[in-house]
């Protein structure tokens, strides 16, 4: 399951969010701090959450959702914090805006961002991963990463299944 990240404007989108994730097994704890000396969190499925007034602040949350946490951060999404937290979120995977968002969804039900798309585009038509990684100017590392989070999000093992649901979903469209 993936982490659930959440960039909402007042405390009660966040309640809302909070709520109904708490109602499907996430454990919410205030704060953005990790304690647990495991790198990788996600199997406790913990959600933290808090307000994002400073820099320090964002980069804890986004620290915490890279190591697999889920994130439901409050803040002004036009101010300096809010722009950079929501801008690095994105680069771990999807973010929901408001406390109606639903994650596993989006404009065409594949939970995927841009990069993820432009890279399984780029495998689709025949491309390496690093012909594709340089072409959309990432690292290796960088787009097997992406990749990956492509496969966790369309529940599937190889990067072979990951393109062919993919292409399968956009032949639908």
């Amino acid at each position: 399951m993936n982490a659930p990240r959440y960039v909402v404007g007042t405390a009660n989108e966040a309640t809302a969010v909070l709520r109904r994730l708490a109602r499907t097994g996430w454990n919410t704890r205030e704060g953005f701090a990790l304690t647990d000396s495991a790198w990788d969190v996600s199997d406790k499925q913990l959600l933290l959450y808090g307000r994002v007034s400073d820099m320090d602040t964002a980069g804890l949350a986004v620290l915490a959702a890279a190591r697999g946490a889920g994130v439901v951060a409050i803040t002004d999404a036009e101010s300096d914090p809010g722009r950079s937290l929501l801008a690095d979120l994105m680069r771990v995977g999807p973010v929901g805006r408001d406390a109606d968002d639903d994650l596993a969804g989006g404009e065409d039900d594949l939970p995927l961002n841009d990069e993820q798309r432009a890279l399984l585009d780029r495998l689709a038509a025949g491309e390496t991963i690093a012909a594709a990684a340089t072409a959309e100017f990432l690292s290796l590392r960088t787009a097997n990463r992406r990749i990956a989070q492509a496969r966790a999000a369309l529940g599937v093992r190889t990067t072979r299944e990951a393109v062919l649901a993919y292409l399968r979903h956009a032949r639908a469209d």
